[in-house]
């Protein structure tokens, strides 16, 4: 397994880190794998890898170009930049172009485990990558990228008070269960390859959410030493998944409309997320809010310019108590 040496500073200095550039690798990632994980990525699927394919059968160089730098274990690091805060995709993608042609090549080698093909034994090759990114910011996630942004912030919300409630440990095995995981002794598991530890005590460690179910490593040194790791978000926005059962009994004792509101909070969201997961109009997502803060089953805090929603731990009592009886939408 692959580990990083995070001393207890670094760790209390890290950050979550909402991404344009992680969010389109990602999506990448998605289009060359060609299968979703639930509804929304097959839907998100359906409409765009067919243009994907399109554009890679017509031009094979970048199409071998993706297939060397995906690798089986291991991503050419010139097309996974470290985030940086403040920084949007173009800028990003600036830096995918930057890198020099024997830096793209060697890293290519070290994702294939072996020689380049002959095609790809050229200079162009950042230019390539960051063509092909551009073109999936451009036809496949900018146009959703005003939802994305509140469901990555969302989850970012989520996993801070999850910080405040149980500290870093619970927090770290939960962002790619089974890959990252605390290991005591100032040990972070980030993936299952067997690779050399590193030590990262002193650099900026950054937490990056992504909504296609996928997740990688990257850092950048020497000078400003930054290390991230990017982890699929969770909630009930993330993959447009169906919309969650409402018990019974707890619809009678709140009325349905208003359950499913407290329901839905599990994960936080915001007013316009809600009105548009439930379909209910802003007026009554609002009064079904302000009956629930009242009642302290919910709270809410501000991130940037939103407001995000979320159950209190009354709030987990009462919505998990009827969790037995729950029922369909019907």
């Amino acid at each position: 397994m692959g580990w990083w040496q995070v001393n207890a500073d670094t760790l209390a200095g890290s950050r979550f880190l909402v991404s344009a550039f992680a969010e389109t690798f990602a999506s990448l990632k998605l289009l060359h794998a060609g299968v979703g994980g639930h509804p929304g990525e097959r839907a998100w699927l359906d409409a765009h890898l067919p243009g994907y394919r399109e554009r890679l059968a017509a031009d094979p160089v970048t199409a071998q170009l993706v297939r060397a730098g995906l690798g089986r274990d291991w991503i050419a690091d010139f097309l996974t930049p470290t985030p940086r805060a403040g920084e949007g995709f173009q800028e990003a993608l600036d830096r995918v172009r930057a890198v020099g042609a024997h830096r793209a090549r060697a890293q290519l080698r070290m994702s294939l485990g072996g020689p380049l093909p002959a095609d790809l034994e050229r200079d162009d090759l950042p230019d390539r990558a960051a063509g092909l990114l551009e073109y999936v910011w451009t036809a496949a996630v900018g146009p959703y990228w005003d939802r994305r942004r509140r469901v990555l912030e969302a989850d970012v919300v989520a996993r801070t008070a999850q910080v405040a409630r149980g500290g870093w440990a619970a927090v770290l095995d939960a962002l790619r269960p089974g890959r990252t995981r605390w290991l005591g002794g100032s040990r972070l598991q980030v993936n299952l390859h067997e690779y050399p530890p590193r030590e990262i005590s002193g650099a900026e460690l950054l937490f990056v959410p992504v909504t296609p179910q996928t997740g990688w490593v990257s850092w950048e040194e020497p000078g400003r030493e930054r290390y991230a790791v990017v982890y699929p978000c969770a909630g009930a926005l993330a993959g447009d998944r169906d919309r969650a059962a409402v018990p019974a009994g707890l619809g009678a004792l709140l009325g349905r409309s208003r359950a499913e509101v407290l329901v839905l909070l599990a994960s936080p969201m915001s007013t316009t997320q809600l009105v548009g997961v439930t379909g209910q109009g802003l007026g009554s997502v609002g009064r079904h809010l302000r009956v629930l803060l009242d009642a302290g089953l919910v709270e809410r805090r501000r991130a940037g310019r939103s407001v995000w929603y979320s159950r209190t731990a009354a709030g987990e009592v009462l919505a998990e108590a009827g969790s037995g009886d729950a029922v369909g939408r019907g």
